[in-house]
């Protein structure tokens, strides 16, 4: 059992958790991800790992209540135990490969939507102990959606901006990109794009125009966690990839994002094919 040593609401249908997980806090790294049960018979629920503390020997993961098994996690509550938390799983940041020397000649930009929020601040909290301030476009849909903004701030440089214009910029994370490459005159060799699917789309298309090399991540089509159920094939520079195992990140310019939000949208009406509500086969 993995016990949930803190709990916290950061938005509507947001929640932070701590957990309990020793062995798994002191081998994490930016950009894995863990599988977790609340009960036996629960679905196994990927999710990112937002966090990690190997002196505490505990995993942070925020979790937004969409369906069945995302309302069973976040309604535990503090002293409460997940029955399985698996991991990490998946590869690391792309980022973590590269000395010190050449990060630090990098300027880095950060897109993130949503709970985008959570996988991307250990990769910013990662560059900043090795030396690189980072730029973190964060964008919500009102004020009240934010999450991480404070915590990102200490480890980035952080824009915001909101669809309605409660806070920070008024439009899309790509308006804000554009306005602070062109009318900032910021430049930057490497972007990371998280979170809701047509964003990172539509900021990898931004990013193309502007010469701008870019990772997505696809933690959205994970289903099982280990590429057994074939639901996170997602078509990479025109070759089938496993999102589970061979990423969560990819090149965003060779994503065929058209074909991932097909395959993203045949969940979502029909509960018997929802990943939150029904077992394939992989799942035991």
């Amino acid at each position: 059992m993995y016990e949930i040593v803190s709990r916290r609401e950061l938005a509507p249908n947001i929640v932070e958790m701590k957990v309990a997980a020793p062995r798994i806090a002191s081998s994490a790294k930016p950009g894995q991800f863990l599988i977790v049960r609340t009960d036996p018979e629960g679905e196994r629920i990927p999710l990112t790992i937002c966090d990690y503390d190997p002196s505490q020997g505990t995993v942070t993961l925020v979790t937004q209540t969409v369906g069945l098994s995302s309302k069973k996690i976040n309604d535990l509550q503090q002293g409460d135990s997940f029955a399985d938390v698996a991991g990490p799983l998946g590869c690391p940041s792309d980022l973590l490969d590269l000395p010190d020397e050449k990060l630090q000649s990098m300027k880095i930009l950060f897109v993130a939507g949503g709970v985008g929020t959570a996988p991307v601040y250990p990769q910013v909290k990662w560059l900043r102990q090795h030396g690189v301030d980072a730029d973190v476009i964060i964008g919500a849909k009102s004020k009240n959606m934010f999450t991480y903004v404070d915590e990102m701030r200490s480890v980035g440089n952080v824009y915001l901006c909101t669809d309605d214009g409660s806070e920070g910029f008024h439009g899309m994370v790509t308006g804000l990109m554009k306005d602070l490459i062109e009318n900032q005159g910021k430049r930057y060799d490497h972007c990371v794009v998280i979170g809701p699917m047509i964003m990172m789309k539509f900021a990898a298309l931004a990013t193309r125009e502007y010469g701008i090399p870019t990772v997505v991540s696809l933690n959205a089509l994970m289903v099982d966690g280990t590429g057994m159920c074939g639901a996170c094939r997602v078509t990479v520079d025109g070759q089938t990839r496993f999102t589970c195992v061979e990423g969560p990140e990819f090149d965003g310019h060779k994503v065929d994002f058209d074909e991932a939000m097909r395959r993203q949208n045949m969940y979502r009406n029909n509960p018997k094919n929802n990943p939150e509500t029904h077992k394939c086969k992989c799942h035991g």
